[in-house]
């Protein structure tokens, strides 16, 4: 699946030496609630093979390339409701040289197409700490809107955090 900057595919065990340049540095993992302590090569070597399988129906994980092939990070639809038709969203961009530069955006549209057009979803939700203007920028370009918000919903570096809780219908994505 290919947007405008970015190609989103299956990931592959071969991923692991490009996951690893980032899953344990701060500055990345910081709004990623998973990692709150380091993270071993074995340990994300499991989660790997298991994205790589993608034997969960309810969570579509997909790695985030540059159309040229280089690694970016991922992207996924969690929790997904086939009932209600709705899926949490999540991204991480580990390569920081390619932060603030629309590859979030563009690997957000990818997966936002991916997810109203090819799975019929009808609602896509998330959460974003408030100090990371950078995705809520990200999110509101893709058509996202503020829900509303979890106070202090989340610890770090010493402090609880408010959780801004955002949502996009099928039927106000711009496409």
């Amino acid at each position: 699946m290919e947007g405008e900057l970015v190609r989103l595919r299956a990931y592959e065990p071969s991923d692991i030496g490009a996951v690893m340049k980032w899953v344990n540095d701060p500055e990345v993992t910081q709004h990623l609630e998973a990692f709150v302590a380091p993270v071993s090569r074995l340990a994300e070597e499991r989660w790997l093979e298991t994205a790589a399988l993608g034997t969960d129906p309810n969570h579509r994980i997909f790695a985030i390339e540059t159309l040229g092939g280089e690694y970016l990070g991922g992207i996924d639809l969690r929790n997904i409701a086939w009932l209600d038709r709705k899926a949490e969203l999540g991204i991480a961009i580990g390569n920081k040289s390619y932060w603030g530069k629309g590859y979030g955006t563009d690997a957000t549209r990818v997966a936002l197409r991916f997810a109203f057009d090819m799975l019929n979803l009808n609602r896509i939700w998330l959460r974003v700490h408030e100090d990371n203007p950078r995705a809520i920028a990200c999110y509101g370009k893709c058509g996202f809107q503020r829900e509303g918000l979890l106070r202090q919903d989340h610890f770090a570096r010493g402090e609880y955090r408010d959780v801004i809780i955002m949502g996009l219908l099928r039927s106000e994505f711009p496409g």
